[in-house]
């Protein structure tokens, strides 16, 4: 947002996420007939619970590139985006009868020959590219590429004996993004309200994080440097004066965070629990896999009083190494102070987690309280 007559120079409060969630990604070339079935070759993206996706009834969705008819020779493809939320494959566990020692050993995946989901009988390979061609409503031979991932269909559900739970497949990271842009419409309204702010604010959802962020829509490329600069032009302004912005600026890293599991309460670091539905999480590791500072960490404790909700505070145990996040790449990029926070959940990078009810929205109004400091 570009709030009206603010000087180009003004800092800066920026909330960062990202849309990726470990899947099932479909090959280019997926057809495969195998002792009588048909299947689809994938390849895991992310690194998810290879486990959580056996047994579960998977339907498609994603992006079709088709030729365009617009225009001169050599004119831009067309994106389509498509979802089909039928039951339509399912990756089919060995029955325990032919692995007696599954219980006791443990289950062991190989990608490549345990994870290719059916989608039908026969001997003759199913052709993917005319299934995509109907999806989107043309001919099979004007599709030339896509991006495509399977997903669970089983809707999102409320859960517990008071229903305080949420089950859903892609909290990680979908829960922030939502937080994120709520927070960004409450924040305007806010400002708008009481007739303008001292901070600019931004939220910025990238993807690929899941894998590295590498990519042109990554949070190691340039997307975030680039629009502030543009922002900052709107407004009158110079790459000086972006970058005496930046000096004052703060920025969020909006990623989901581990909650303590009560089947598991050792692998947490003892002093440092975290509760469902108990409020944001801060996330400190020294070694910066997440980029939280003293000063970051307190700019949203901070915000977390202003809007009346508790901040908890996750650290790893110190013979355990832990994830990261967009935190310490965006700080890089932008020298900015960053902090990294987060809503605690269980079951992270399955087909299907856990979150708490409340959360969502005291994590919003903590992402608010930062993007408009009173």
């Amino acid at each position: 947002t570009q709030p009206e007559g603010m000087p180009p120079t003004a800092p800066l409060r920026v909330v960062g996420a990202h849309t990726d969630s470990p899947n099932l990604r479909i090959k280019p070339r997926p057809e495969l007939s195998r002792a009588g079935w048909a299947l689809l070759a994938v390849e895991p993206y992310g690194g998810l619970l290879r486990n959580s996706w056996l047994d579960r009834d998977l339907g498609l969705a994603g992006r079709v590139v088709v030729r365009t008819s617009v225009g001169a020779a050599g004119a831009a493809p067309q994106e389509l985006l498509f979802h089909d939320n039928r039951p339509l494959l399912r990756v089919a566990q060995l029955a325990v009868h032919l692995d007696r020692g599954v219980n006791d050993t443990g289950l062991v995946l190989n990608p490549q020959q345990h994870l290719t989901p059916i989608w039908g009988l026969g001997d003759q390979e199913e052709d993917f590219t005319a299934y995509l061609a109907d999806q989107v409503g043309v001919a099979p031979g004007e599709v030339l590429a896509w991006d495509v991932m399977a997903h669970d269909t089983l809707p999102s559900a409320r859960l517990g004996r008071q229903q305080e739970l949420i089950a859903a497949p892609r909290l990680d990271n979908l829960a922030s993004c939502f937080a994120a842009v709520r927070a960004l419409c409450a924040a305007s309204a806010a400002a708008d309200a009481t007739g303008g702010t001292a901070y600019r604010p931004v939220v910025v959802l990238f993807d690929h994080e899941e894998v590295g962020s590498r990519s042109e829509r990554g949070a190691l490329s340039t997307l975030l440097p680039a629009t502030l600069e543009r922002i900052v032009a709107a407004g009158g302004g110079a790459r000086a004066d972006l970058l005496a912005a930046l000096s004052g600026s703060v920025v969020a890293s909006a990623d989901m965070a581990h909650a303590t599991h009560p089947n598991y309460p050792e692998r947490h670091e003892p002093n440092h629990p975290v509760a469902v539905n108990g409020g944001p999480v801060l996330k400190v590791q020294t070694e910066l896999r997440y980029a939280t500072d003293g000063v970051g960490a307190a700019y949203f404790r901070l915000a977390c009083e202003q809007a009346g909700v508790p901040m908890q505070v996750f650290v790893t145990r110190s013979d355990q190494p832990c994830g990261s996040t967009i935190g310490p790449m965006t700080a890089a990029r932008l020298g900015a102070t960053t902090v990294d926070v987060g809503a605690p959940m269980l079951s992270m990078h399955s087909a299907r987690e856990l979150g708490g009810a409340k959360d969502p929205a005291m994590y919003a109004a903590a992402l608010t309280a930062f993007l408009a400091p009173a």
